[in-house]
């Protein structure tokens, strides 16, 4: 049992310091993010996946970096970078609940953790892919959350990689579009967003009446 903890925390301590040396969060803009994954020339990418995994841990905003991602990338190819580094980072943290438990978890998302336990038992796939779909709901927080449950990785893992499409296709789009913020592609791509808001909000109240999702949208929203 105690092998298991140092491994564990020996991964946490050596994704720390390499964020830490290379300076992978240091810029907090979009454009700065964006010159530092270039910097890497043909291994832009595998940083750029490896800074969305790493967010995980660090708690840095997911939309920055998605933003990021389509300035560096464009809209296809940053959503398929994205979409890696999200099921990266969404795994980290659902390894480290299964790890760690729910003490150490705790701490990390404010005693939250225990509102997603019994829903995403008894229908996992579905409770995530809809959560997934809410940008409001921080990304994190359904990963630890999920963590500390019974689901199958499988099930988590499929449910991440549908439900943050919309998500990734918005957010990468106005990343390639932010070059000129008067075009009319950037305003339609800030309207995608706006209607994407929209849908989450709806949802969000439809899933709040359910009670399997009551008292996790609830709690987030407080």
């Amino acid at each position: 049992m105690k092998k298991k903890y140092i491994i564990m925390a020996l991964v946490l301590i050596a994704i720390a310091a390499c964020c830490y040396s290379s300076n992978m969060f240091k810029s907090f803009s979009v454009e700065g993010i964006k010159n530092y994954i270039i910097s890497f020339g043909v291994f832009a990418p595998i940083m750029y996946i490896l800074m969305f995994t790493c967010a995980a841990v660090t708690l840095f905003p997911d939309g920055v970096i998605a933003v990021a991602g389509g300035l560096s990338f464009g809209v296809y190819e940053g959503a398929i970078y994205t979409i890696i580094g999200a099921c990266g980072g969404a795994t980290l943290a659902f390894c480290i609940c299964r790890f760690f438990g729910r003490n150490v978890v705790e701490k990390l998302i404010k005693h939250k953790a225990e509102l997603f336990e019994d829903g995403v038992e008894k229908r996992g796939f579905v409770i995530i892919l809809l959560l997934r779909l809410i940008p409001m709901i921080p990304f994190d927080l359904i990963s630890y959350g999920a963590g500390l449950s019974k689901i199958k990785y499988r099930d988590f893992i499929l449910a991440t990689i549908v439900g943050v499409i919309p998500g990734v296709l918005v957010y990468t789009n106005i990343g390639d579009k932010i070059i000129d913020i008067w075009s009319i592609e950037f305003l339609f791509a800030l309207l995608i967003l706006a209607a994407l808001c929209i849908f989450s909000y709806l949802l969000k109240n439809k899933l709040s009446k359910s009670k399997i999702m009551k008292n996790v949208l609830e709690e987030n929203h407080d």
